[in-house]
C-alpha cells in the first residue's frame, strides 16, 4: 500500500502448529484502498474463505503471501510484478473494517511478514535479579 504502514495486530507465533496465535500482520488502512504486490509471483489462489476475499501470491524462494480481505479481479495463474495493483481492501474476516491481514509462509511455515519488510526489533536482553 501506499504510504507508511501501521501495523494494528502483531504477528504471534502458536505455541504449536494447530496451537492459538495471529499468523501475519494487520495493516491500518482504509476500505478501497488500493494494494500492491510486494515481489513478483504468480496468483496461487483467490476466491472466498467463510466470509473475507483473499488472494494467495506465489513468489520465489518458497515464499507465499496472503491478503484479506482483499477484492481482485486476478485469477489463479496470473503473473503479478513488484508494486502492480492486485486489488482493494474489502471487509470481512477477523480485521476491523479498514485493515488488511498480511499472511506470509516460507516452505509451508508461517512467519512474521515484518521480517521480509525489515520492521523487527532486534531483542534486547536484561539484566537479571539486580
Amino acid at each position: 500500500m501506499a504510504g507508511a504502514h501501521v501495523v494494528t495486530q502483531p504477528y504471534r507465533a502458536p505455541a504449536s502448529e494447530y496451537g492459538a496465535g495471529h499468523r501475519g500482520i494487520d495493516l491500518g488502512t482504509s476500505i478501497g484502498a488500493e494494494v500492491r504486490a510486494p515481489a513478483d509471483g504468480v496468483v496461487a489462489f483467490r476466491g472466498t474463505v467463510v466470509d473475507r476475499p483473499l488472494l494467495t501470491i506465489a513468489h520465489a524462494d518458497g515464499l507465499v503471501s496472503t491478503y484479506e480481505p482483499l477484492g481482485s479481479s486476478l485469477e489463479p495463474g496470473d503473473s503479478v510484478a513488484a508494486g502492480q495493483d492486485i486489488g482493494t481492501v474489502d471487509v470481512g474476516g477477523h480485521t476491523s473494517p479498514g485493515s488488511l491481514h498480511v499472511g506470509v509462509r516460507r516452505d509451508d511455515a508461517y512467519i512474521n511478514p515484518m521480517l521480509l519488510f525489515g520492521g523487527v526489533p532486534r531483542a534486547v536482553l536484561l539484566p537479571c535479579c539486580t
